[in-house]
């Protein structure tokens, strides 16, 4: 077993988290006494992450004959990590009694850390500012987790093409190829987005704190809110603040990169960037339309519902400003059909990703051209580099492999009791980590009604969506336990 898994890198890098972790909820705790509430529940779970992370440490902190990480290694740490994550952020919602049932806490725990925003609970409000700093700081810990795993990690094991969307040859050139330097840069322009949106939350009257957890589940696409209505009792200023955001949050933070190197030749010249937004305002403009011409509302709400709505379901960030399912059938319906798009690669943003819808239309392009002209060969092409026909067909099973792990946790959210909309729709958004979804669990609803089975289902299905399937899913295949 030890030559199939390196056991000491993978606890090594679990005692890593374990500290990070740590040091996250210390920063709640503090929260907690700027607010004279009870630290207990974050000090108590500080205690067990950092003892965790200090044995685990001391346990495998010799050098052995071989120090690096394989592909195996790297798999099996980053599904084990999220969910260590996801249980070790679960105590302060059981230690607190804000959510005393585990598989409640647990569903609100990998809902964060996987951005996903789905909640159980009914009255946000009741509970501390600690325990809802908490739930937001969850969100922003999984976005930059995501982002330095498929920006850096993935490419470095050139698995799936993800090399190709992010670690391209001229971003290469720019950035050393190193986790740490890279991830450095990454986490410099997460920060920076941050902050800047706290400001501009902060410049439209929204209090500090609730600038602050509002800015981290944006930058993160989580979309916990501390609010009950979330967005919608806010001023139409920070509306379009949080909408703004929401957008840059679902780009690769390569282009971010760029923008702040003003290689603006660059940005122009990526492929999936320009299509991300011209779907986003292409189903913007659609529903828009709808909304003015069948709601009588004016034209400048029908703009601003219809773009926060379509942008928060791209993004996968779930906030919301309106209940949809409010608005004419044919809205809200492709609102259903835009949980499966995703953002941008690189991103924090869930779904299938921009990249790969692309691929497909330009793959059927493919399809049409050599049924004319059989004897020629028409290479599939992104932002100028040639995909090997293994990893065009890679991307394009991913198709495959998503619509039946989406079918089958259907078939099971039926078998709990759920209707048809209702599961197919908790499905969606819960691999797509997206929040709010379609029948009950909706905008104005929640997913506190849901069986434990339910919740447990989606919880794995959030985890599944959020690493992308295959990372999950190759752990149960005999050819990764061989030697």
């Amino acid at each position: 077993m030890s030559q199939v898994l390196n056991f000491r890198q993978i606890f090594k890098i679990l005692s890593r988290i374990s500290f990070i972790v740590t040091v996250s909820l210390l920063l709640s705790a503090g929260i907690a006494f700027v607010f004279s509430e009870n630290a207990k529940p974050f000090l108590y779970t500080s205690f067990i992450t950092a003892l965790v992370g200090v044995v685990l440490f001391f346990l495998f902190k010799e050098k052995s004959d071989d120090d690096s990480i394989h592909r195996k290694d790297a798999f099996f740490s980053v599904s084990l990590a999220w969910f260590y994550i996801s249980l070790t952020g679960s105590l302060p919602y059981i230690i607190s009694g804000g959510i005393p049932w585990f598989v409640d806490a647990f569903f609100e725990s990998v809902s964060g850390f996987t951005t996903t925003g789905s909640s159980i609970l009914t009255d946000i409000e009741v509970l501390p500012k600690s325990i809802l700093f908490w739930r937001s700081l969850t969100h922003w810990i999984g976005g930059i987790g995501i982002i330095v795993l498929f920006i850096v990690v993935m490419p470095s094991l050139h698995e799936g093409g993800y090399q190709l969307f992010t670690l391209e040859s001229s971003f290469q050139d720019k950035i050393q190829p190193r986790i740490k330097s890279v991830g450095q840069r990454l986490l410099f322009i997460y920060i920076f987005l941050t902050a800047t949106e706290t400001v501009l939350l902060l410049a439209g009257g929204m209090n500090l704190f609730e600038s602050v957890c509002h800015a981290l589940g944006t930058i993160a696409t989580g979309g916990f809110s501390p609010k009950n209505t979330s967005i919608g009792g806010y001023s139409p200023f920070i509306q379009y603040v949080v909408m703004v955001f929401m957008l840059l949050s679902g780009m690769n933070f390569i282009i971010h990169y760029y923008l702040l190197k003003r290689e603006f030749k660059k940005v122009k010249e990526n492929e999936e960037v320009k299509f991300y937004l011209l779907i986003t305002l292409f189903i913007g403009a659609v529903i828009t339309v709808v909304l003015y011409t069948k709601t009588g509302i004016s034209f400048e709400k029908s703009f601003r519902d219809s773009f926060f709505q379509v942008i928060s379901i791209v993004t996968c960030t779930g906030y919301a400003t309106a209940d949809y399912l409010q608005w004419p059938v044919f809205g809200w319906l492709i609102i259903f059909f835009a949980m499966f798009l995703g953002g941008s690669t690189g991103s924090t943003a869930g779904g299938i990703k921009m990249a790969r819808h692309l691929l497909f239309i330009k793959n059927l392009g493919r399809f049409f051209k050599e049924s004319f002209y059989p004897r020629a060969v028409f290479p599939i092409k992104l932002n100028g580099n040639k995909l090997s026909e293994t990893t065009n067909k890679t991307i394009l099973t991913y198709f495959s492999t998503y619509l039946i792990v989406f079918l089958a946790g259907t078939i099971i959210l039926c078998l709990t009791g759920l209707d048809g909309k209702t599961a197919a729709s908790s499905a969606a958004t819960a691999m797509a980590g997206i929040g709010p979804g379609i029948g009950t669990v909706g905008p104005a609803s929640n997913f506190a009604h849901l069986s434990d089975v339910a919740k447990l289902t989606m919880s794995v299905l959030m985890i599944l969506g959020r690493l992308e399937i295959y990372t999950v899913l190759i752990l149960f295949t005999r050819n990764f336990w061989r030697e």
